[in-house]
């Protein structure tokens, strides 16, 4: 399940700050969303818990089919569907009051294609919750990512599509930014070699293994050099506010 770091794992010690951070959007969706609400990339289910006493219809999409045999066993009431996407197979026009995607946008390339079949599936006035990093947070290139974004660029695309659009970011507090500090500074010595930039020259797939590698092996030297730091954050350390600039992921909220 957990194949990559892209997947942070509830299990493993050295992921929980991510983990955590992933986590968080789901603690205030849930304080937002009703009715019938579709997930786009539900991965491992990690919000699907946290979700479902809010809303009277959850269903989930993604490109696992292992994962959602699973989920569906975990969750007979529910809906999940194996599917690439975009467009959303199967899914009617304005079918859903809400529509929440956290951490996949980065990783489509018809990004604007993504955001139109979100917006197709919503009923009128119904609301699109999406987060994805913010690049200027980025401590490097993420293989992983078609491509990451800057508060405005995404804001513009998703007014491509919907008619108006709040922003907002997702912070840490100072307990989450010492992490931060420390992943940045863990990041630095490894990436110090690449005097010839490769890590942006090179095709994504190339990068995709040492990536992991390399990634791996700095939450471990964090949790090594700083267990408590480390094991010691929760999705509480996290925090909204209006600031879609400099913060960690983008967490807007736009409605059809």
């Amino acid at each position: 399940m957990y194949k990559t770091t892209e997947i942070a794992s509830s299990e493993i010690i050295s992921d929980n700050p991510v983990h955590q951070r992933l986590l968080f959007p789901y603690i205030e969706a849930a304080k937002m969303v009703s009715g019938n609400l579709l997930e786009i990339g539900c991965g491992t289910g990690r919000g699907v818990g946290v979700l479902a006493p809010s809303v009277s219809n959850y269903t989930g999409v993604d490109k696992n089919e292992p994962l959602m045999t699973k989920l569906s066993a975990d969750y007979p009431n529910f809906t999940f569907i194996d599917m690439f996407l975009p467009p959303l197979k199967g899914l009617a026009d304005n079918t859903f009051d809400y529509v929440v995607t956290f951490q996949v946008i980065e990783h489509i390339e018809p990004d604007a294609e993504f955001i139109k079949e979100a917006h197709r599936v919503l009923k009128p006035g119904g609301k699109l919750i999406l987060t994805t990093v913010n690049r200027k947070y980025s401590l490097s290139r993420n293989p992983w990512h078609v491509r990451e974004y800057l508060a405005s660029e995404l804001k513009a695309l998703i007014l491509k599509s919907f008619a108006s659009i709040e922003t907002k970011g997702v912070h840490g507090n100072d307990k989450v930014m010492a992490y931060y500090e420390e992943n940045k500074r863990s990041v630095q010595k490894i990436t110090r070699f690449d005097v010839f930039n490769l890590q942006y020259r090179l095709p994504r797939w190339m990068l995709q293994i040492p990536y992991d590698i390399a990634n791996r092996l700095s939450r471990n030297i964090i949790q090594k050099s700083d267990n408590s730091l480390v094991s010691g954050i929760t999705y509480q350390d996290y925090f909204l506010n209006d600031d879609a600039e400099e913060c960690l992921d983008f967490f807007y909220i736009a409605t059809k």
